[in-house]
């Protein structure tokens, strides 16, 4: 889960903000955790506090953007877990994400995936190991690994009967 982001238009880092009783970093592994990921890895960076129940890595360069991110996120699973062949990868903000959108795609074929909502393109993502000495080449910037799904012919995954899709880019007015 890329969690670092300095949140510029939110007005903070995003993963302790508090959404409906509980901090969106808590939200998402519990997400992940429901949805069947394991293990669990949150990159923290602008932000940095305890978040329970998964592995934390710090992106020291996470103001570079999203790419870096998922460089150090990817490094961390090649290094720490050589039995994971896919990675899911989500973001932190993402207020509907469901554990159901997660387990499948956890459970659906294919090594390079992408979410769709009603046609969008969004997250999560799956990434099969292969894929990932590759990846490190292009990510940079707030890209990820978006025109390398693209050029490598992602399989879509319509995901909206489990959600919207929505991500939280500003903070909800009260």
């Amino acid at each position: 889960m890329l969690a670092a982001g300095s949140g510029t238009r939110f007005g903070g880092p995003k993963a302790p903000y508090v959404f409906k009783g509980q901090r969106l970093i808590d939200r998402a592994v519990t997400t992940l955790a429901r949805g069947g990921a394991d293990p669990i890895v949150a990159v923290l960076g602008a932000w940095v506090g305890d978040v329970p129940n998964c592995e934390i890595v710090l992106n020291p360069d996470f103001e570079s953007g999203m790419g870096s991110s998922l460089t150090v996120a990817l490094k961390h699973v090649i290094e720490t877990h050589p039995e994971v062949d896919a990675a899911v990868i989500t973001l932190v903000d993402l207020i509907d994400l469901t554990p159901e959108a997660i387990n499948h795609m956890i459970l659906s074929p294919g090594e390079l995936l992408q979410a769709t909502y009603n046609g969008e393109i969004g997250h999560p993502v799956k990434l099969g190991r292969e894929h990932w000495a590759a990846l490190f080449d292009e990510l940079s910037g707030d890209m990820g690994a978006r025109a390398y799904l693209k050029r490598h012919g992602a399989t879509m995954v319509e995901l909206s009967e489990f959600g919207t899709g929505t991500d939280l880019d500003f903070r909800p007015t009260v």
